[in-house]
């Protein structure tokens, strides 16, 4: 068990049979009444995301994730399907689950899959990927990384803001946690 005050965003735990991540947390004490925890919280197995308060002291159990090492294969019909590098079992996830990790896969990516009592809950991406611009304006003479920016498609889908002197066909390096645009790929 811990206290409402002490979970950090990532963090999962259990509460009326459901799993719960941990999105943003925040420390509110208003000018009259008791501190409240002001969470944004996102449901593991339905998506749904929700606001809420909660007390400091207020506690919840943990969940235990237990990770893997795996493969990113491919996507069909809807179900997203990775394999154990270790026994190469395979493991299927509804693309739904994992729509904004989705946008940074590969094929035969790394990635960390995440079990809670022995069911596939989510996926943990690489700090950074490497993605190919398949679609962006065209290149401006003279553009600096200074300006503004221009929006560009990557293979996977991905709409990112990047420099006016990237061209299509660049591959580029990609923040997954914020899917903004590092740099150019070597």
């Amino acid at each position: 068990m811990i206290e409402a005050i002490d979970l950090k965003s990532g963090m999962i735990f259990k509460k009326d049979n459901k799993l719960i991540r941990v999105l943003e947390t925040n420390h509110h004490k208003p000018g009259k009444g008791n501190t409240v925890m002001q969470m944004k919280l996102n449901d593991v197995l339905s998506g749904s995301i929700v606001q809420t308060t909660m007390r400091p002291t207020e506690k919840v159990e943990l969940a235990i994730v237990d990770k893997k090492k795996a493969q990113y294969l491919y996507r069909q019909d809807g179900i997203v399907y990775f394999m154990d590098l270790e026994t190469y079992d395979q493991y299927e996830l509804a693309a739904d689950a994992i729509s904004k990790e989705s946008k940074y896969l590969l094929p035969n990516m790394e990635v960390q899959l995440n079990f809670c009592d022995n069911k596939l809950i989510g996926v943990d991406l690489p700090t950074t990927v490497d993605l190919k611009v398949t679609e962006t304006e065209p290149n401006i003479k003279g553009a600096t990384a200074a300006n503004g920016g221009k929006p560009a498609t990557m293979e996977t889908g991905l709409v990112v803001t990047v420099p006016d002197f990237i061209e299509k066909g660049d591959i580029l390096t990609i923040n997954t946690a914020n899917g903004e645009y590092k740099q150019r790929a070597n």
